[in-house]
């Protein structure tokens, strides 16, 4: 009997170790659009049991996409809590008379992810509301809580302006992005160009041309340039845009991320009524300087559904350098958030052998893991008591955030909360399928071959939920 208990083990260890016959609906999918079994990492295991009822080659390190920021969130929201803020402060550097500031104000970020304009606004008003009218040194921004060396934006694809590769910042405020709109001007049988945010110190060359004809082209054939990328002040648009086009946006990162959160200050403080004659300056903020003020940010709890349900890679990358920053101690850096995660695993006493994390948040063609990795983190995630909070951050299949349209009617739509990935030749997707049996499964799935990102990944997911909510 003991020989036949070890057969049976050893036997699961091998298939677990390389794969299982798929379920003929997966099968099918993989053989129609001729994608190698190997190209398959997929694991299936109720919450409550201690072994997947599907595996096939799950420890094989795969390129994992958007669905690395399961892993980035869970350590974060285990690390810091649910209800970790980032706070941002403001000095008085100089003489205050309850009115005027006669010297420079001090403006020290920690990293917070989500302050936008709509937030930054909220900052402000709490400043004028302090009394303070007139500014008459310079802004000086403190973005040390960070390494701000964060190299080349345009590393990933050579697209440097694009927003999801903006690079992290202790003070980064609306994403150093603008979305700009575009619409026909009838009066001067142009095109006006307005900003949201509107930058005090952005030039805009508008160069674009009007023309008729229906809707077409690349960007609605608006070409986007910076002429110089060492400041990033001045965008020029130029092409020819289609009539039918208009109304049409575009975002895009500006600027620097000092010379960007300057020119929104300046913006809205005079909108506020507010004054500033001074300039800017990047400077340390001595440690015995006491804040005039300090707001803090969202909760984490809060944060890190835009980073999951939408897949907001600027806001991983802030999050992977906050961890550094808080556990090691400042400043934070990408490599020092790759530390804290592989620590943390080694707690858990999960092994991060198959694990290769560049940025936290996908954006790369580096980043490794297995199925079986991210599966474990999944199960310690919803065995925790902050699995209330990590489940909520997911896309609520086919109802919100990536999936939103997904499944049709399918009765598996709202039944599962997950997190999906796509870059070339990659398709993945994770987290859990709430089954019509009453049964909750962590699902993982990773496809790494030529072209699956162009629709095969995505058949294969849906038939991989469908078959798991129905069946088990």
């Amino acid at each position: 009997m003991r020989r036949l208990y070890v057969l049976i083990l050893c036997s699961y260890a091998a298939s677990a170790a390389v794969a299982q016959e798929l379920p003929e609906p997966l099968q099918r999918i993989l053989s129609g659009h001729a994608l190698p079994a190997d190209s398959l990492s997929l694991l299936v295991q109720a919450v409550d049991a201690d072994v997947p009822i599907l595996s096939h080659f799950p420890q094989e390190p795969r390129n994992p996409a958007s669905t690395i920021k399961l892993l980035t969130t869970w350590v974060a929201l285990d690390e810091l809590g649910p209800t970790y803020t980032w706070p941002t402060e403001i000095y008085f550097l100089g003489g205050w008379d309850g009115q005027s500031l006669d010297g420079d104000l001090g403006l020290k970020g920690y990293g917070d992810p989500y302050l936008v304009t709509e937030e930054f606004w909220k900052l402000l008003s709490s400043l004028r509301r302090t009394g303070l009218e007139e500014i008459r040194g310079d802004l000086v921004i403190d973005a040390s809580y960070f390494d701000g060396n964060g190299g080349d934006p345009g590393i990933f694809d050579g697209q440097p302006f694009r927003t999801y590769n903006v690079l992290p910042d202790a003070l980064l405020v609306n994403f150093k992005t603008v979305r700009f709109h575009f619409v026909e001007d009838f009066l001067a049988q142009g095109v006006r160009i307005s900003a949201d945010p509107w930058l005090s110190n952005l030039n805009i060359r508008n160069e674009l041309q009007l023309i008729d004809g229906r809707c077409r082209g690349y960007q609605a054939g608006i070409s986007f340039d910076l002429r110089d990328t060492v400041s990033g002040n001045t965008a020029v648009f130029s092409g020819q845009f289609p009539a039918a086009c208009s109304p049409y946006t575009l975002t895009r990162s500006v600027l620097q991320h000092d010379t960007y959160v300057h020119g929104v200050f300046v913006t809205l403080w005079q909108q506020l009524g507010g004054q500033i004659h001074g300039g800017l300056r990047r400077d340390v903020i001595r440690d015995d300087a006491e804040p005039a003020l300090t707001w803090h940010s969202r909760p984490l709890a809060e944060v890190i559904r835009s980073i999951n349900k939408f897949s907001n890679n600027v806001m991983a990358r802030q999050l992977l350098y906050t961890m550094a920053a808080e556990s090691l101690g400042p400043p934070g850096t990408e490599a020092g958030g790759v530390d804290v995660i592989k620590t943390y695993l080694q707690q858990q006493d999960l092994n991060p052998g198959s694990l290769v994390l560049d940025n936290g948040a996908g954006l790369s063609r580096r980043t490794r893991i297995s199925a079986a990795l991210l599966a474990d983190v999944l199960l310690l995630a919803v065995r925790s008591p902050h699995s209330p909070e990590y489940l909520a951050s997911l896309s609520l299949g086919g109802l919100d955030g990536t999936t939103q349209g997904r499944f049709g009617a399918a009765a598996v739509q709202g039944n599962l909360h997950v997190k999906t990935g796509q870059l070339d030749h990659v398709s993945a997707l994770a987290g859990y399928v709430h089954a019509a049996s009453g049964k909750t499964y962590v699902v993982v799935a990773m496809l790494n071959a030529p072209e699956v990102h162009r629709g095969p990944g995505k058949e294969f997911q849906d038939a991989l939920v469908r078959w798991v909510y129905a069946r088990l």
